[in-house]
């Protein structure tokens, strides 16, 4: 859905294969997001959907450590409890503001492409042609097979089972650890129905466990069922940790849980997925519309391939550290205690929330390749928030320095100019205080795509126009 709005908003025509027949979710699911996905909403101006219907918390954690990030130079220093069901129809009604071909109770069989486009099978005979495919489609993605692209990572080593269930017996508060890994029952906001999640004994097969499944799980953990009925929902999830090889096969490509599967310690699978979905938007709309070369799309799996890689590698550490015999619980200790100290929490609070993420788009300002920081800028109409800039999903090209200083006029169609002036300082998370740049170009995913210092504010600006938003209306 997030992906289908960008293309949306970028007037691209975009149908949604949804094998479901809506957006009602069964249960909860998953649990929320951080920082910089609240913030990637915010750029769209939908933030105070999703944040209306949230908790926001401190929840990015490491071992036994809360991270604070409340420090952090963002206006979301913190994460939102919401649950995916919540997520799910929220992200829908704002897709059903915008020009998308909806198309549920659909599932794709399988397709085959050629040098103009792809041809797309639904399961009930039907076929769709398209320009390009992205496949959208969970772990156990169709479209990641069907386009040959290698799966490599690791194995499960422990399973668990998540259901929303009642329960005749009252369950004890908190999460429990112990040499298994981690067990929780939560009481959801109804009041009667509760969330489990128990770490099994053994590894589990099979995506849909049973209900003696639980109550065996729940009796081995706590020495009772609880009197466990009525379930909403049960499932099992693993630690199971793989990353597609390529991002992109020909006119194919993988956004979200088809990309990369990890166990969810971190809560940072959601999040993943939506900043998969708005760094390829922009550039599969440009190459559809002709503004920009194919090449174009090859940046989507260089980017996002390093996040998602060291975000697995979060997730199997938080995993390991969720086990608490007597060995492991030294660990835990020792890590905790590094934690809370000021470098590390923020090394790893900038990780889990993504404020840390950083494009190699070259040497250069600390700027470069770095988010846009959400600045109150004053400008001739009145002041105004950076990310105000972005609900449109265009580029941007702000000049801070002296007005008229830029000229971008055969980019004048695709890129906006605005002429602001901001006095305050220019801080990054992790990073800290950064030197105030001239001038700013912001991609329509809110990453600063160059940089103007001084006087020679201008210098590798046509370089960068042109790298990210095609060659000159002169050229």
């Amino acid at each position: 859905m997030m992906l289908a709005a960008e293309l949306a908003l970028a007037e691209v025509d975009v149908a949604l294969v949804e094998r479901r027949p809506d957006h009602v979710l069964a249960g909860s699911r998953a649990g929320g997001f951080h920082a910089r996905t609240i913030e990637v909403l915010d750029q769209r101006g939908v933030a105070e959907r999703f944040l209306a219907e949230g908790q926001v918390a401190q929840a990015a954690m490491l071992a036994a450590t809360v991270l604070d990030m409340s420090d952090f130079p963002t206006r979301h220093p913190y994460s939102l409890g919401i649950f995916q069901n919540k997520i799910e129809r929220i992200m829908a009604a704002w897709v059903a503001e915008l020009p998308v071909q909806m198309l549920y109770g659909c599932e794709v069989a399988g397709f085959a492409q050629d040098g103009a486009g792809v041809d797309v099978a639904l399961a009930d005979g039907r076929s769709l042609r398209a320009r390009y495919l992205v496949g959208c489609d969970g772990g156990r993605s169709v479209v990641r097979k069907a386009a040959g692209i290698d799966f490599p990572g690791w194995d499960a080593t422990r399973s668990n089972l998540i259901a929303e269930v009642e329960l005749t017996e009252e369950p004890p508060p908190g999460i429990r650890h112990d040499a298994t890994g981690i067990h929780a029952l939560h009481l959801m906001e109804d009041g009667r129905t509760v969330r489990v999640v128990l770490t099994e004994q053994q590894i589990g097969s099979g995506p849909d466990p049973t209900m003696e499944e639980l109550k065996e799980a729940l009796i081995t953990v706590y020495g009772t069922d609880f009197g466990v009925h009525t379930p909403t929902w049960i499932s099992r999830f693993s630690d199971t940790t793989r990353q597609a090889a390529a991002y992109r096969a020909g006119r194919v490509l993988l956004a979200g849980d088809s990309a990369h599967i990890h166990y969810p310690a971190g809560g940072q699978g959601l999040g993943l997925g939506l900043q998969d979905a708005v760094n390829l938007g922009w550039k599969l709309a440009q190459v559809v519309d002709g503004t920009s070369p194919e090449h174009l799309l090859d940046t989507y799996h260089d980017e996002r391939h390093p996040v998602a890689a060291r975000a697995l590698q979060h997730t199997m550490a938080q995993a390991t550290l969720q086990r608490r015999d007597e060995r492991m619980q030294a660990l835990v200790d020792v890590v905790s205690e590094l934690a809370v100290m000021d470098e590390p929490r923020k090394q790893i609070a900038g990780l889990i929330s993504g404020l840390d993420i950083h494009y190699d788009l070259g040497e250069g300002h600390p700027l470069l390749g770095r988010r846009m920081p959400d600045l109150e800028l004053a400008t001739a109409d009145g002041p105004l928030r950076a990310f105000t800039l972005l609900h449109a999903a265009r580029p941007v090209l702000l000049n801070l320095g002296t007005p008229g200083g830029v000229d971008i006029t055969p980019w004048a169609h695709r890129v906006q100019l605005v002429e602001a002036t901001y006095g305050g300082d220019w801080e990054l998370p992790v990073l800290g205080a950064v030197p105030a740049p001239s001038a700013v170009l912001v991609r329509p995913d809110g990453y600063v795509a160059w940089v103007g210092v001084g006087d020679g504010s201008g210098s590798g600006l046509e370089e960068a126009l042109t790298t990210w938003f095609g060659p000159s209306s002169t050229a």
